[in-house]
């Protein structure tokens, strides 16, 4: 059973659209600020990533359900997990809760690419460890 990563994160006016409910492409921005805090969690610097071994990190593939709505001032918690870990690239599986409510789910590919040529690469052998080991 994979170990599970959670963030949290509050609504804000910004996130929401006319009807006053979380824009549905906002749920892509807090999946991105929960893998980000999951790479901090373990001690992986994005920018030392790029400036030492030359890796960035690229969304290769997201695909999203929506189930219900989360609204102004909502505390919502993300939660993700490692569902692959390959070579070069990391199978994420999201989901989004309003206390007991899942809001929306996420299966999100991130690939590991060359910083300068953008062209695959593998992940650096220390961040690969810390992503296995968690």
């Amino acid at each position: 059973m994979p170990s599970v990563f959670t963030w949290t994160v509050r609504v804000y006016y910004e996130d929401t659209d006319a009807g006053g409910i979380v824009f549905y492409a906002n749920y892509l921005k807090f999946y991105e600020r929960a893998r980000t805090e999951w790479l901090r969690s373990l001690g992986i610097d994005q920018h030392t990533l790029r400036d030492q071994e030359g890796a960035i990190f690229v969304v290769r593939s997201a695909s999203v359900d929506y189930l219900a709505s989360a609204r102004l001032d909502d505390e919502v918690k993300l939660t993700l997990s490692v569902e692959k870990l390959g070579r070069a690239s990391v199978q994420f599986a999201q989901q989004a809760w309003r206390g007991d409510t899942l809001l929306s789910s996420a299966d999100v590919k991130v690939g590991c690419v060359d910083a300068s040529t953008l062209r695959p690469r593998s992940l650096p052998a220390p961040a690969a460890a810390k992503m296995r080991a968690a």
